[in-house]
C-alpha cells in the first residue's frame, strides 16, 4: 500500500506550540547502538525501526525559504527564516523535550535539541539552511512517597547505565566517496558519529567548496 507524502513537524510544551517544516530533508539519519541507517523520504520506499537499545539520534538538514515556491515547499504559510531560528534556539534553551513527527512514518517521538547549525549562503539571500541534531528523551516516572506499590521493583524508576569500553575503531587516513554517500554518513562509518562530519568538512574545504552537501563519486577525501 503506497504512503503519502510525509510531514516533518516539531511540537513543544505537548503541543502548545508547533512547527510544520517547511522544506521536507532529503533523507533522515538515524543512529543507534546498533546501526546507522539512512531512510529515503522523497519516495518513502522503504523504512527500518530500530530494536530496543541505546537512545536513538535523528539528524536532518534541509532549509528555511524566505518565498514560497511550490516545487520543494510542503505549505505556504512561511514564517521569516529567522524566526523558524529563534523559535528552535528557544526550545533547545528550555531544556524540556520536543515531539518530533513525521506523518506516515514510524516516527512520533520525543526528543532533546542536541546541536541547531544554521547559514545564509552566498546567492541565496535570507534563506537560510540548516541542520538539526536530535536525541531521545526517555520519562523517568517517580513513585510518589505513601504509594502501596513504592518498594516494589516496578515502582522504582529506572536508568540505563553502560559500561564505556576502550574503541578498537581504526580510523582509515582517507575515504573514497561512493553514490549516496553524506559527509554525516561518512563521519559515522569512519568516526562511529556523524556529528562530527564538520571535521572531514574543514579538512576538505578547498576540494568540496562552499557547500558542504555536494561531494561527488570518486572524490578521495581527507579524514583527519
Amino acid at each position: 500500500m503506497a504512503r503519502g507524502k510525509p510531514q516533518f513537524w516539531l511540537k513543544f510544551n505537548n503541543g502548545a506550540e508547533v512547527m510544520w517544516l517547511p522544506v521536507n530533508p532529503a533523507t533522515i539519519t538515524v543512529a543507534s547502538a546498533h546501526s546507522y541507517e539512512d531512510i529515503e523520504v522523497s519516495n518513502l520506499g522503504e523504512y527500518t525501526i530500530i530494536g530496543n537499545g541505546r537512545q536513538k539520534e535523528f539528524s536532518l538538514s534541509s532549509l528555511f525559504p524566505r518565498d514560497y515556491n511550490a516545487s520543494f515547499c510542503e505549505h505556504p504559510r512561511l514564517l521569516d527564516p529567522w524566526e523558524y531560528v529563534k523559535t528552535i534556539e528557544r526550545w533547545q534553551r528550555s531544556g524540556k523535550p520536543v515531539r518530533y513527527i513525521v506523518t506516515n512514518t514510524p516516527i512520533n517521538i520525543a526528543v532533546t535539541i542536541r546541536n541547531f547549525e544554521y547559514e545564509e549562503r552566498g546567492g541565496e539571500p535570507s534563506d537560510i539552511y540548516y541542520t538539526l541534531d536530535l536525541k531521545e528523551y526517555t520519562f523517568i516516572k517517580v513513585a510518589k512517597k505513601g504509594d502501596p506499590n513504592a518498594n516494589s521493583s516496578a515502582a522504582a524508576p529506572k536508568a540505563t547505565t553502560s559500561a564505556q569500553r576502550p574503541s578498537t575503531r581504526v580510523v582509515p587516513s582517507s575515504y573514497t566517496v561512493k553514490s549516496g554517500d553524506s559527509l554525516f554518513k561518512i563521519s559515522a562509518t569512519v568516526y562511529g558519529k556523524g556529528n562530527d562530519w564538520r571535521k572531514i568538512y574543514d579538512a576538505n574545504k578547498k576540494a568540496i567548496g562552499a557547500n558542504p552537501n555536494v561531494i561527488r563519486p570518486g572524490m578521495k577525501l581527507v579524514i583527519p
